[in-house]
């Protein structure tokens, strides 16, 4: 379904009935993430006053920078550990927190991979979390695309079933065709499957270990914070006009009022962005 969303937005992306669309689901997507992030906030972080300091931080630095800052995720979760569940003797076990260098120059393809790999390492509580990651480096950075493209690429994301994190297949296409598609979901997907299946045979062991329960907790609030600050970010560059304020708006009450499935918002946002487009 990726594929043939991002197909389609290659091959009539510069027809005006389809930037009505987008203009329309860009707006909605705003008001779907922070639903989402309303959630995610109230589900991982309860009335824990350090895990809101973490979540604060986080998403400050995210809405400044428009990017995620990693050094203070990880400190997140040191925090936490070092308030809550600080060791009164040396364990037994040594936690070490591995620091990811950064992509490799060479290839279009391999470095697709590579960036995708290392972004898939950060998806924390939700799949939002690689919302901000994926800004910072797929706007910023590298270039690859533009901020509306991103906004329509979350978009593409909302519209199929399955987690957000599908949609690199989107931008992967976009920068590569079917060969960028396929390296960057491997390159997302992969390797966290493969550490899932290396670390589930020692998971009853570490489960209850309270140092990396406390990095978890840390860490996941950190993330949280992000996807506030990416809305933050995201919103900014979607929500600039009365037609698109109303979008987000309405379509934030809907979510909360009923439970509407978010592709059926997502639907009724391109109807009235074609509309309104005429």
């Amino acid at each position: 379904m990726v594929l043939g969303l991002s197909y389609a937005y290659v091959r009539f992306g510069g027809l005006s009935w389809m930037r009505e669309m987008f203009y329309g689901v860009g707006a909605a997507v705003i008001g779907i993430i922070a639903r989402s992030t309303f959630k995610l906030t109230k589900l991982t972080l309860g009335k824990d006053k350090l895990l809101w300091v973490v979540f604060a931080v986080l998403a400050v630095s995210t809405a400044l920078t428009s990017r995620e800052i990693i050094p203070l995720f990880l400190l997140g979760g040191i925090v936490v550990v070092l308030v809550r569940a600080l060791p009164m003797r040396r364990p037994s076990t040594v936690m070490a927190i591995a620091v990811f260098p950064t992509v490799a120059s060479g290839g279009a393809l391999w470095e697709l991979f590579l960036y995708f790999a290392k972004a898939g390492l950060f998806v924390f509580g939700s799949g939002l979390a690689v919302v901000p990651f994926l800004y910072g480096g797929v706007v910023q950075n590298h270039h690859w695309l533009t901020e509306h493209q991103f906004v329509d690429a979350v978009a593409v994301a909302m519209i199929t079933p399955g987690p957000v994190a599908i949609t690199v297949a989107f931008i992967g296409y976009l920068v590569a065709g079917m060969k960028g598609a396929t390296v960057a979901a491997l390159g997302m997907f992969l390797p966290v499957y493969l550490v899932v299946i290396t670390l589930a045979p020692s998971f009853k062991r570490w489960a209850k270990n309270p140092q990396l329960n406390a990095s978890v907790r840390g860490v996941t609030a950190a993330a949280t914070g992000a996807i506030a600050g990416a809305f933050i970010v995201l919103a900014r560059r979607s929500v600039y006009d009365l037609p698109t304020i109303v979008i987000a708006v309405v379509s934030l009450a809907v979510l909360f009022r009923w439970k509407v499935p978010e592709p059926v918002v997502i639907a009724c946002a391109a109807g009235i962005g074609l509309i309104w487009g005429h």
